[in-house]
């Protein structure tokens, strides 16, 4: 079979489509037939090697996490699944799996969910990763409640519009940062209000938030916390806070590890089929094309998400 791997790390020229082994589930895991994945930073983080120390690989390794497909064989410990079933979720090798960026996949029988019934495999495939972000961000990490506001740093990319559309949906009030081109766009999710971060300093134009979900990082998220009310909290997909201001302002600043697991995709799967949460595929690559598909990933150019064919 086709897979997408790296057997050093590097930017987007060490990506090589090789043909490999099919992989065999093991007893409680799941083999897909993958007819679509995405790209997601996380995906760059591990190619480029910034995670190389913390999470050591073995090369060659297959690259990827989002999936979408249909399963073909399953371990003699799964039981919640069966042959033929179109389903979606993870198979990143750093969660022990075998990665998402190949014809097949074996991942772990709590990492994956069945489908949602209105979506397609594209759109789909789009969603695990930033879905479950936007979901644990705002319901586990930030208790967001009807009423509050949130400030969400970062509107217009594949988490970001998740992110609006939920916290819409949860009854909050809801100010971004975007491109003045990505206003409409940010708007159309449900953001209340939209601050152009290249003319404007968001800290000058908010203050006395309940939340703040950063997906920016760098020095914007300590930033950030001088938006909150005493009391507030701030979660960031990237950044580490300041402790001693987050106390010094009587905030609370945490980091976000996303894990993608069944019952949070079920969670996900009813937001999907009640129409509160509308995928977002910016582009579309096949996976010949996996090397462009990163370069247009990593430009910024891209809104929403980059979507990754593999079974046409």
């Amino acid at each position: 079979m086709k897979a997408a791997q790296i057997n050093e790390y590097g930017d987007a020229s060490v990506v090589k489509i090789n043909e490999i082994e099919q992989p065999t589930p093991s007893k409680d895991q799941v083999l897909v037939e993958v007819h679509n994945s995405s790209l997601n930073p996380f995906d760059t983080v591990i190619r480029a090697g910034y995670m190389q120390e913390m999470i050591p690989l073995e090369f060659p390794v297959t690259l990827g996490g989002d999936i979408a497909g249909v399963v073909t064989a399953i371990g003699e410990d799964v039981t919640d699944f069966t042959v033929g079933e179109a389903v979606y979720g993870q198979a990143n090798v750093v969660a022990g799996n075998t990665g998402a960026f190949a014809e097949y996949a074996a991942t772990q029988k709590g990492q994956i969910a069945k489908m949602p019934a209105n979506l397609d495999f594209a759109e789909a495939g789009s969603l695990p990763l930033v879905g479950i972000s936007a979901l644990q961000a705002l319901t586990e990490y930030l208790d967001l409640q009807t009423g509050q506001k949130i400030f969400i740093h970062g509107g217009a990319g594949g988490i970001g519009t998740i992110a609006i559309q939920i916290a819409k949906n949860t009854g909050a009030y809801v100010a971004t940062t975007a491109k003045a081109e990505d206003t409409e766009f940010v708007k159309e999710r449900g953001a209340d209000q939209v601050i152009d971060y290249r003319t404007q300093n968001f800290a000058d134009v908010l203050s006395e938030y309940d939340a703040v979900f950063d997906l920016v990082g760098g020095d914007d998220f300590n930033k950030a916390l001088t938006i909150l009310k005493r009391g507030g909290k701030a979660v960031s997909m990237i950044a580490q806070a300041d402790e001693a201001k987050a106390t010094e302002l009587g905030v609370t600043a945490l980091s976000q590890a996303t894990q993608v697991t069944t019952d949070a995709l079920n969670i996900l799967t009813k937001l999907i089929e009640d129409g509160i949460v509308t995928p977002q595929i910016g582009k579309t690559f096949s996976l010949d094309q996996i090397k462009e598909a990163f370069e247009a990933r990593e430009s910024g150019s891209i809104r929403g998400k980059v979507s990754l064919v593999i079974k046409a």
